[in-house]
Order: structure tokens, then sequence, then C-alpha cells
């Protein structure tokens, strides 16, 4: 089909770990690349076994509270900071997305505290994704609404304050933040909205205007 990869997502890899190590092997073969979207759950054992077969993971760091994740996600907070840690060490491009729910998670002291983290324990170069939530199933009627862009917003300035190179607006079509910009000079390198790519100007990992390097998996 022309791709260049494959995503394992929507179930959790790892659900299907056994298969999905047969397939990233059989992927490189064929000179595809991997990308895990995972809720950041993958033992020590896993992450290992996937060294220098998974290209890349989009990891999904729900809060920085351990009360959100026991009441919310029915886990724990310290695994995933776990993973994430391992990851990184391990030389596999990260992404963090966090889905933000207005009242449950979006504190700005907590954002902070999230933010730091993935500046001072992973990189300032790992891209941070900040969705909107939408209402679904239980919450639907009697749960918190749809994140407001202005929550979106704060939380954006609060990721660059701390320090991050790379942060997305997610669920907003037409938001500026959608598409990647110079850490440098603002210069436009790859034009985005939802999931269609328009132009990509840094090929080659670095900034065509001021000669920047670009952090990322590159072609």
């Amino acid at each position: 089909s022309g791709c260049s990869s494959v995503s394992y997502t929507y179930t959790e890899p790892t659900i299907f770990f056994e298969y999905a190590y047969d397939c990233m092997k059989l992927a490189h073969e064929r000179g595809l690349k991997n990308v895990f979207v995972t809720n950041g759950y993958e033992s020590a054992d896993c992450v290992e076994a996937c060294t220098g077969l998974l290209d890349a993971a989009n990891v999904d760091l729900k809060a920085m509270n351990n009360d959100f994740y026991k009441k919310e996600c029915k886990a724990k907070l310290q695994p995933v900071l776990d993973t994430l840690r391992r990851m990184h060490g391990a030389g596999i491009w990260l992404e963090v997305t966090t889905l933000l729910i207005p009242g449950k998670n979006d504190d700005p002291a907590e954002l902070k505290e999230l933010t730091a983290f993935l500046v001072g324990e992973l990189s300032p170069e790992v891209p941070w994704h900040v969705s909107a939530y939408t209402p679904r199933y239980k919450y639907r009627e009697h749960g918190p609404g749809r994140t407001p862009s202005a929550l979106i917003e704060r939380a954006l300035h609060i990721g660059k304050e701390a320090g991050l190179k790379y942060v997305y607006a997610g669920n907003l079509p037409g938001h500026d933040s959608e598409s990647t910009v110079c850490p440098e000079c603002e210069a436009m390198l790859v034009s985005r909205r939802l999931f269609s790519v328009s132009d990509i100007r840094a090929a080659d990992g670095k900034c065509p205007e001021c000669g920047a390097r670009i952090a990322g998996v590159w072609q």
C-alpha cells in the first residue's frame, strides 16, 4: 500500500503482544517502522523485548495524580512513569498524550508537575499532545462536558513555559498547534489538520529556514 509504518493501536498492543512482536519482526524485514499507541503499562521485560523493534510509541499519561488513575482507570500512575523512562532510555522515539478532562485532570499545578517530569526525566524534545475530551458512555449525561479550547491553550502554554519544544492540541481541528513549527525560528515545518498532512518541509530533520536540528524519526 506504500505505507511507511505499522501502528498497533485502539486495542492496547500489549494485550496481543506476542502477535505484535511477530508482526514487528516481519515489518522490519520489509523496511516498515513500528509504532505503539499505548497506555504505558508495559513491564520492564516487555520494553526490553521491544528494543530494536519498536521505533516509536505514543504513551497516554492520563494525569499526574495517582487518585485519578485509581478512580478513573482502575490503575496506578507509577508504572506509566516507569515505562516512559524505560522507553526513553531504550532509544524508542517517544510522544506523550494527555486527554484533558474539565475538573478531573486540568489543575494547572498538576499540569506543571506533569510537564516538569517530561522535561526533567525525559527530554524537552518529547512532543506533548493535549487532547480535548468529549463525553462518552456514563459521562455523557452526568459527567464533565467537552473540554473548552481555552483549557487546552492554557495547558499548551504551561508546556511551553516548562521548556517543551513541541506541544500540540488534539481534537481541535484547525487549531494552529496541530502543525509543527521550528522551535528556534518558528518556521512552518509540518502542516497538519486532524489526520491529514499537507506539507513536510523538514524531511531531512533540519529546518529549511534556519538549519536547526528537528527532533523526530525521519525517512
